[in-house]
């Protein structure tokens, strides 16, 4: 057990949780799962929580978590310091790991709180724990939460507890069916409970929370609902139901090197310009491992950052593109690659794409986008809550309606830059219309070949 240092009798804290949040303090369920829209304070409550709970109770040990180790550190960990333990003088040092320890903020009484990713759990989920915190747990899988609460026997608190937050998702989402299967315990957050937006004594949306909710009305369709309105939706007519982040979401590892490369291309400069990159497996799975998705630059830009960035890399197989010739031909100039035009049928392509989603015969898809593929987000688009990558436009693709059209017949023109993109590719590696377009498959298959 570690040893003790007493905490100072008297700190100043001032954090006052609101609404449902408050919840948090009183429950001692073994599951928490802290829900809502965007921005209502819910991981700065967590947050707190864990900070209260490492000083109330000398020697305890809580876990940090998210997804993956890079994301924490980027999000979660400049909120604890700059939000919370720059509120007070309370002696936290924060050490960066070593090989025989994990990163961790450590407390004059001997507490711990540890921090890392679940894409490296070795480390931090050797030890036991009081508390565990995932934040954004629709990224995480149901085995990585069970495996987080298998490591929850510590025993200094009275009490031990799994607290993840997020987002709402589908309804389908494992996070909603336990909470639904009463597995765990759930807490609604609102925009009203931050205090940053809402003025709770004048009873209105303070300068800024007007704008942010501003904001988040201009959303449309599950965005809307999700993100501003904090509901557990599917897209209404999505398009590729099959789709699910839990799955076909994959963390990234090292991808052999006579694995074959395809680039795809999709051009735009006020619509994102989209270059996707793909590795094939020797089973015909496709991997998007990197993806630049960038609205207002140039193509010639676009090639020569990409350019950079695959250096050392096996040469693409096949880099395919939508016909627009210009951007072709700037493209080829500066990225110094021939580009082939796309098949575009798009009936044939998102039946081809919704096939690969599905499970094969050895219960694996055949289309997987790697964590964190996307290269830069694009931050216009971030703040006005549009897709910012192919990952993103998943969900948001849906069946156009308008104009007494019938679900399934097309595709809304929104939304679609990855998408098209995932089409073309799918419909090149399986050849779909391949008898209306010998040369092209045939100048596919003599590259294939080379390249395997």
């Amino acid at each position: 057990m570690i040893a003790t240092v007493p905490v100072p009798s008297v700190l100043p804290v001032r954090y006052e949780p609101r609404g449902e949040i408050r919840r948090l303090f009183e429950w001692r369920d073994d599951e928490i799962l802290v829900e809502g829209p965007a921005g209502t304070g819910k991981s700065y409550g967590v947050l707190w929580k864990l900070h209260m709970a490492a000083m109330k109770y000398p020697g305890m040990r809580a876990l940090m978590l998210r997804k993956t180790q890079v994301s924490m550190t980027a999000s979660t960990l400049v909120t604890f310091t700059q939000r919370v333990l720059a509120t007070g003088r309370y002696g936290v040092d924060f050490f960066g790991g070593s090989k025989l320890e994990p990163a961790q903020f450590r407390y004059p009484n001997g507490s711990r709180i540890v921090v890392g990713g679940l894409d490296k759990p070795t480390k931090v989920l050797s030890m036991e724990y009081d508390l565990a915190y995932i934040n954004e747990a629709t990224e995480a899988t149901e085995e990585d939460h069970e495996s987080v609460s298998a490591r929850l026997r510590w025993g200094v608190m009275p009490y031990q507890q799994l607290i993840t937050d997020c987002n709402p998702d589908a309804p389908s989402h494992w996070l909603n069916q336990r909470a639904l299967a009463k597995k765990m315990r759930r807490i609604i957050t609102r925009h009203e409970d931050n205090p940053t937006l809402w003025d709770a004594v004048r009873g209105r949306w303070t300068e800024r929370g007007a704008a942010y909710i501003a904001r988040l009305d201009k959303l449309t369709g599950v965005r809307y609902k999700r993100l501003r309105l904090g509901l557990w939706v599917a897209a209404e007519g999505q398009v590729y139901e099959g789709w699910d982040p839990a799955v076909h979401v994959i963390d990234p590892f090292e991808i052999p090197a006579l694995w074959p490369r395809l680039w795809v291309l999709d051009f735009g400069f006020t619509n994102p310009f989209v270059w996707q990159w793909w590795a094939k497996d020797p089973d015909s799975r496709l991997y998007l491992y990197r993806e630049i998705y960038m609205s207002q630059r140039l193509v010639e830009d676009h090639a020569l950052q990409g350019r950079g960035l695959s250096a050392g890399e096996p040469r693409p197989v096949r880099v395919v593109a939508d016909h627009d010739a210009e951007g072709r031909a700037t493209f080829e100039r500066y990225a110094g690659v021939e580009t082939e035009p796309a098949y575009k049928a798009v009936t044939e392509g998102l039946q081809a794409v919704a096939a690969r989603l599905r499970p094969a015969g050895d219960g694996s898809p055949r289309l997987f986008i790697m964590r964190g593929a996307t290269v830069e987000r694009d931050q216009e688009r971030v703040q006005k809550g549009l897709p910012a990558s192919t990952e993103e436009e998943f969900p948001s693709y849906v069946w156009d309606t308008s104009n007494n059209r019938k679900r399934g017949e097309e595709p809304l023109k929104e939304n679609d830059h990855g998408m098209d993109g995932v089409r073309y590719l799918v419909c090149d590696v399986d050849e779909i219309g391949a008898e209306d377009d010998t040369v092209r498959v045939g100048s596919y298959l003599g590259r294939r070949s080379e390249g395997e």
